[in-house]
């Protein structure tokens, strides 16, 4: 890319995210002033509070390097210029913008559709209604599944060693929390989820679901 010249595909990627995090900022203001509690901002279980202390700075490197790789000309900041070399990687950064949006858009339909029962962590103490519905029918954690996805896009757009060892870190998270939760919602749910855990992927749907 031409030194000066605007990264649409960057800027969208930029915003996308931002709306995203945003987004969850104003769910956990909302929840605090309707229950006076952080909507598990603050996670009980000693497990979660250890992933928050990689997530929170990871979430706000999630948030600045794609800025950054505009702004910045040199390592470790800017886009390696030997991508651009790559065939048709100028397109497939495009179609990364595209699906990033899409992310959020499907992301803010299971954020709708969990309305109140929405948490950032697992509550021991609250038996939430388990969502069978939606995006939720055939994926248990489909914000996670899309999360990744968004993170995939984000490395795809802005490919440096730090995105991509922050997109590593981010799906290995979203892989212990995803199975905490599950082993979370087992012991409230009973049969019932055990159910649903045959009928349904972690993050992709089942090409065939298991009989009951």
């Amino acid at each position: 890319m031409n030194q000066g010249s605007i990264d649409f595909p960057a800027l969208v990627l930029t915003a996308t995210v931002w709306a995203y995090w945003i987004a969850v900022g104003a769910m956990v203001l909302r929840a605090r002033r309707r229950t006076r509690d952080l909507a598990g901002l603050v996670p009980q279980q000693a497990l979660e509070r250890r992933m928050w202390l990689v997530w929170v700075p990871l979430v706000g490197a999630w948030m600045t390097l794609p800025w950054l790789a505009q702004t910045r000309a040199r390592a470790p900041w800017a886009i390696p210029p030997s991508v651009w070399d790559l065939p048709s990687y100028g397109l497939l950064r495009w179609f990364a913008a595209v699906v990033a949006v899409a992310c959020l858009v499907l992301t803010a339909k299971c954020w709708m559709r969990m309305g109140t029962d929405w948490r950032m962590a697992v509550s021991e103490d609250q038996k939430s209604p388990l969502i069978t519905d939606g995006l939720f029918a055939r994926v248990r954690h489909p914000i996670y599944a899309l999360s990744i996805l968004l993170m995939l896009m984000t490395a795809i757009i802005v490919p440096t060693p730090l995105m991509i060892a922050i997109a590593a870190v981010h799906i290995c998270l979203m892989v212990l929390k995803a199975r905490n939760e599950e082993r979370h919602l087992l012991k409230m749910h009973g049969d019932d989820y055990a159910r649903y855990l045959r009928q349904t992927g972690r993050f992709v749907p089942r090409l065939s679901v298991k009989a009951a």
